[in-house]
């Protein structure tokens, strides 16, 4: 009896043994944490703040010091926006943005704010409306860079009690009703064709001047107006044509007198071309008409 008893005993000492390792090794594992290079650990002790542990090994009092928060210190993207926002001058859109921020002071963001996660989200999509009711629907159009600006200024003075820094805002689409949308494109449209209007009636008066230049040389020097005549012949009879015609007011301003030379620079020309000598133009059938 006396053996059994030893032998109860010691099996009794071996489990306490082995409940206390198992106990000091659950203490263990509940004692020791392990942060990342990007996190911080907000510890409370019996719920009141203690500090911030981290990145790496750490450790807490079990049972006495709780881990409600991991802080994620990168630059985090939230998407947001805003549907059927009116702008300054009454255009309702669909704008879409996203929102580059980080936490700069954790203990900030785990004691000020219950989800500051969620709170940017909320503050971003207010601030968008914001931003959309104080611009004009062009002014947002064309300058998006200032519109971005504001808006994350804004987004950074309602975050900056939750220790939050708004870095930047990107508007990534402007979304207008579809008939306004063809509206400005006709408006465009218009716009471009009046542009176009405008260059082809300033060609057209610098033309008009060099004519006017032109004439007024002519003017002065009958002789080169001569010439020049005579070179528009030249060209029109070069084109295969055999017929010339002539304004009979322009007979005595060129000095061209009577038409037989004319007469034979088309007879020459029609030879050339493979046409019969004897179907040479006789006077009553010239190949140039006086008009």
């Amino acid at each position: 009896m006396a053996a059994a008893g030893v032998i109860l005993g010691i099996a009794l000492d071996s489990m306490l043994v082995a409940v206390v390792v198992i106990g000091l090794a659950a203490l263990f594992l509940i004692a020791f944490r392990v942060a990342r290079q990007w996190q911080k650990a907000v510890i409370l002790r019996l719920g009141k703040y203690l500090g911030l542990k981290g990145p790496g090994f750490f450790y807490i009092l079990p049972f006495v010091d709780t881990v409600p928060y991991w802080i994620d210190l990168r630059t985090i993207t939230t998407p947001f926006n805003a549907e059927e926002t009116l702008t300054k001058d009454s255009v309702p859109v669909d704008v879409d943005a996203v929102l580059f921020w980080r936490v700069v002071d954790p203990k900030k963001a785990a004691i000020e704010v219950e989800n500051y996660r969620h709170a940017i989200a909320w503050a971003s999509q207010t601030a968008l409306r914001d931003v959309i009711g104080r611009t004009d629907l062009a002014d947002m159009l064309r300058g998006r860079e200032k519109t971005d600006h504001d808006l994350c200024q804004m987004i950074d003075q309602r975050t900056e009690a939750w220790g939050i820094k708004a870095l930047s805002v990107e508007i990534r689409d402007v979304k207008i009703p579809e008939g306004l949308q063809n509206a400005m494109s006709m408006q465009a449209q218009a716009d471009r064709e009046r542009q176009a209007r405008v260059i082809l009636a300033d060609s057209e008066r610098q033309v008009s001047k060099v004519f006017e230049e032109s004439a007024k040389a002519y003017t002065a020097n009958p002789v080169a107006l001569q010439l020049r005549g005579m070179n528009i012949l030249l060209e029109g009879m070069r084109q295969n044509s055999t017929i010339v015609i002539v304004p009979s007011s322009a007979v005595e301003t060129m000095g061209l007198g009577a038409m037989t030379g004319l007469a034979s620079l088309a007879k020459e020309l029609a030879d050339k071309q493979g046409a019969s000598p004897a179907s040479a133009p006789s006077r009553g059938a010239a190949t140039a008409e006086v008009l």
